[in-house]
């Protein structure tokens, strides 16, 4: 069964020779744009394409307003500050995700609170997200919601749209509502992708997207955070350029700031291949559809974009039996030069985050045994 897979993959992608899980394409405008950002000598967090990028990203996504950052890691960081993520407070996320999602926590100095998953959307489970707030928080007096155990704050909440599928975020935007938890979206492997008709990362109070050399769009690294709220988005910006204030001629910087400014010679990259935006997610939805009906056959499972959305499925996965399963068809397709990967190992598993606290995270443990990423690149 495993060489059928195999030679499947190969039939799809046209050829003999090594298949990576997800590379880039540029087809368009990207080396017309970069020759141009390096002709105007502003390569660095000045120049035209930044400006433009993040008008793009707007008029994409529905988002008010777009800041750009050198990547998703660094969006996340700002945006989780700025809705109030502070030391001795915690965050609640998925355990099921990359691991900047909880970097990003980390160095804000809160510590993480992982909450199980959805077998069907692989995101956040409002279930256990209700449940998590009945039997084990209290809102204090201040109006703010605490952990009973531990007695830190919980300051702010993360869904993960995984693999480009979103989760069902307006129950947890509803949820967190409800105990006056601020919701930033960690929609980096998202852009494309909408639930019920609108953009993921605009249900949140902020969202964040990452253009990072394996995402559907690229420029080498890249990120940016978006807002309905100007202020935030002020801040943002500020925050982001090292938090200097306009001048003449001289240095004033009236707080700490990040040099997390996107480069400008990056942004010209990121605005060429947001003009084949579209054309690159009918492309792997056209994949996705593909591969759903072989592996339906083969009766093995695939995960498929939730109900009520659009996903522009970044990447592909399957579902193996079990742990044996998978790592048996993991060791068959890799030596076989089709490269294939196990989804993240849960966050809590890590070295640094294993004192975090947890639900249990009956469907992570499950997932994280079974699911595999196969070959999801957009085909030429």
């Amino acid at each position: 069964m495993y060489q059928e897979v195999v030679d499947y993959i190969r039939s799809i992608f046209k050829t003999d020779k090594f298949i990576p899980l997800h590379e880039p394409r540029f087809s368009g405008n990207e080396k017309k744009y970069v020759n141009d950002a390096i002709d105007s000598t502003f390569v660095s967090s000045v120049g035209e394409y930044v400006n433009r990028f993040e008008q793009k990203i707007c008029e994409y996504t529905g988002a008010g307003f777009a800041v750009a950052t050198v990547n998703g890691t660094s969006a996340l960081h700002i945006a989780l500050m700025l809705v109030g993520v502070s030391a001795e407070t915690e965050v609640i996320a998925p355990p099921l995700s990359f691991v900047a999602t909880a970097n990003a926590i980390h160095y804000c100095g809160a510590k993480p609170i992982f909450l199980d998953v959805e077998k069907t959307t692989l995101g956040l489970s409002p279930m256990a997200l209700s449940n998590f707030f009945e039997h084990r928080t209290t809102m204090g007096k201040d109006g703010f919601c605490y952990n009973r155990h531990t007695r830190n704050r919980i300051s702010a909440c993360v869904p993960v749209h995984i693999f480009g599928h979103p989760c069902r975020i307006d129950e947890i935007i509803a949820i967190c509502g409800q105990h006056n938890i601020p919701v930033v979206e960690d929609a980096a492997e998202s852009l494309g992708s909408f639930y019920e008709g609108r953009h993921t990362g605009t249900f949140g109070k902020m969202g964040i997207f990452s253009f990072n050399g394996n995402k559907t769009v690229t420029c080498g690294g890249g990120g940016a955070i978006v807002t309905d709220d100007d202020s935030l988005a002020v801040r943002a910006k500020h925050l982001t350029t090292t938090a200097k204030v306009p001048h003449p001629y001289q240095y004033v910087h009236d707080e700490v700031g990040y040099n997390y400014r996107l480069p400008n010679l990056n942004a010209a990259l990121a605005c060429a291949q947001l003009e084949q935006l579209e054309r690159f997610i009918e492309n792997k939805r056209e994949l996705a559809r593909k591969y759903s009906e072989f592996f339906r056959k083969l009766g093995i499972g695939f995960i498929k974009e939730p109900e009520n959305a659009r996903s522009n499925c970044w990447l592909n996965a399957i579902i193996m039996e079990n742990l044996e399963r998978r790592d048996h068809f993991l060791d068959f397709t890799n030596r076989s030069q089709v490269m294939t990967r196990p989804i993240w190992t849960l966050m809590n598993e890590l070295p640094m985050f294993q004192s975090c606290m947890t639900d249990g995270l009956r469907n992570s443990k499950w997932l994280e045994e079974r699911v595999v990423n196969i070959p999801s690149s957009v085909r030429i």
